[in-house]
């Protein structure tokens, strides 16, 4: 990884590891921590300018979030998620990689393929409730959190885990956050994958 010597793994794939998991379900699912802006100054920034900088708009976008939504933030973001990620009728941004390869708009393709076979190879076994296709962006970042989580333990895999970046969610996640943007410019999950590609162009 280009800042091999800077990264602190760990906390690296811990990020991963939540953007991944905000991606897979609602916030009404999860823990909302991510609306609470001592979170995001919480992070690191691994001396990166875009990550700060991706930070600090995570931070001043739940604060405005905050104040405009008060108790019902948790549902706005909620509902944010599903328009879209779910539908229906169908998700403004699909979130799978499969969406992105050519002109199909089928949900399972090559890609679909190609991350079941990274995961089995990892001894991972996929196991969510809403039973995703495995190039969802949040697997694909959860898969890329554990290859991070193994460099950091010094087990290798970094050029395994900057393969996998460059082919995978960095080569789609332009296309994903302009669907994104497109609907909710300045919501929780523009800002949000804004962070994700940073972080993947740091890898």
């Amino acid at each position: 990884m280009s800042i091999v010597t800077q990264i602190d793994y760990l906390r690296y794939s811990d990020m991963l590891a939540f953007i991944g998991n905000s991606l897979l379900k609602p916030m009404t699912q999860t823990q909302s921590v991510g609306l609470d802006p001592l979170f995001w100054k919480s992070l690191p920034d691994f001396g990166e300018d875009g990550i700060g900088e991706a930070i600090s708009l995570c931070e001043s976008t739940v604060e405005r979030i905050g104040k405009e939504r008060g108790k019902g933030a948790v549902e706005a973001v909620s509902v944010e998620y599903t328009r879209l990620f779910v539908g229906p009728p169908s998700p403004a941004a699909p979130p799978w990689e499969t969406m992105y390869r050519g002109s199909t708009n089928v949900g399972f393709g090559e890609a679909t393929f190609e991350m079941r076979n990274y995961l089995h190879d990892l001894g991972l076994e996929l196991s969510n409730e809403n039973r995703q296709y495995e190039d969802h962006m949040g697997i694909e970042l959860l898969y890329l959190s554990e290859l991070c989580r193994r460099v950091g333990e010094g087990d290798g895999y970094e050029e395994q885990a900057r393969s996998f970046v460059v082919k995978h969610p960095l080569s789609w996640i332009d296309a994903f956050l302009d669907r994104i943007e497109g609907i909710s410019p300045q919501g929780y999950f523009s800002c949000l994958v804004r962070l994700e590609k940073a972080l993947l162009l740091a890898c």
